[in-house]
């Protein structure tokens, strides 16, 4: 996939080609089938295929209060738009110059002029340009006036009937249902970051654990235990995943992530490691002795050996 993070990026003469517009967080089934049909419209037409999106939520500059915690960071974000095999993604930095250009200039400058676009793929909801004033009706006048066709493409439904979103995935992580939301994103969802020295009580009960920096990439699931997967370097290890502060304990800082590898015990101290949560296990809870939170983990492991397949040492899977 080319990538272009500013207009002045795209060769001269790169299109003609077919463009959907969007902030595409979290790459979820929804975005996947808008990205298929550009796939298809751009080879029935020998375009390119070209996705144009921003490098933040536009709410964090317009509406900041409101504006939801992103799902995936733009690094994340683009490595998935890279799975689809659109042929390009094009960045725009979503500033106040950004935000301030009409929906006319908009369509002129970007759709016209640097990329030569002959079809734009949009929802029945679009809206762009300043203050959201252009809608699809400006969008087919504009086309007429530039020579592209507008294709508005239908949302996708989830097996509840609800509409696959962006907003639908982060509800489904807030309230801890991590596999459902892997269903909608149709992979994993992660976080990743630095591996920090914490306060090293998970090795002093026996399951030593990688403390993830506080800076991490990703939407943050509820609290609690998770089966998952540690990667590093590409290399994917069973774990079983808190999330929380450890109420057991006192004096713990705010929300931890911390990943405990089974059958490993390995120095990542510095590492970027991600997470792929797979199941939820159960909430986070505060134990009255440091016996029955080791009781406890006890079951965690076998509970997360259970989920992900993964015999104990020693021992063969059935």
């Amino acid at each position: 996939m080319d990538l272009f993070e500013s207009l002045d990026a795209v060769p001269e003469s790169y299109g003609p080609v077919a463009v959907t517009i969007g902030k595409f967080d979290g790459v979820h089934s929804g975005h996947r089938a808008v990205l298929a049909r550009l796939r298809d419209v751009a080879a029935e037409r020998d375009l390119r295929s070209v996705v144009v999106t921003f490098d933040r939520n536009p709410m964090s500059l317009l509406n900041p209060a409101a504006c939801p915690q992103p799902l995936l960071s733009k690094e994340q974000k683009l490595e998935r738009l890279a799975t689809t095999e659109v042929d390009a993604t094009l960045v725009l930095t979503f500033d106040r110059a950004l935000s301030e250009v009409s929906a006319e200039d908009f369509v002129s400058t970007v759709l016209a002029e640097t990329l030569d676009t002959k079809v734009v793929l949009v929802g029945a909801d679009f809206r762009f340009g300043a203050g959201g004033a252009g809608d699809v009706a400006l969008l087919r006048e504009l086309g007429e006036l530039h020579g592209f066709e507008v294709v508005v493409i239908d949302d996708i439904a989830f097996d509840e009937g609800r509409r696959v979103s962006s907003t639908f995935v982060r509800e489904l992580l807030t309230e801890g249902r991590v596999a459902e939301a892997g269903q909608l994103l149709t992979a994993a969802h992660s976080v990743r970051g630095v591996v920090v020295l914490g306060q090293q009580r998970g090795r002093e009960l026996g399951y030593p654990t990688a403390n993830l920096d506080r800076n991490l990439e990703g939407f943050i699931p509820a609290d609690g235990v998770y089966a998952a997967w540690l990667v590093i370097d590409g290399v994917r290890f069973a774990a079983a995943v808190s999330i929380g502060n450890n109420p057991t304990f006192d004096g713990v800082p705010e929300k931890q992530v911390e990943a405990h590898a089974l059958d490993q015990d390995f120095d990542i101290y510095g590492k970027r490691v991600e997470i792929e949560f797979v199941a939820y296990v159960r909430g986070m809870v505060k134990y009255t002795t440091v016996d029955a939170l080791i009781d406890q983990m006890c079951l965690d492991e076998v509970a997360v050996r259970e989920i992900l397949g993964v015999a104990a040492k020693g021992t063969a899977n059935s």
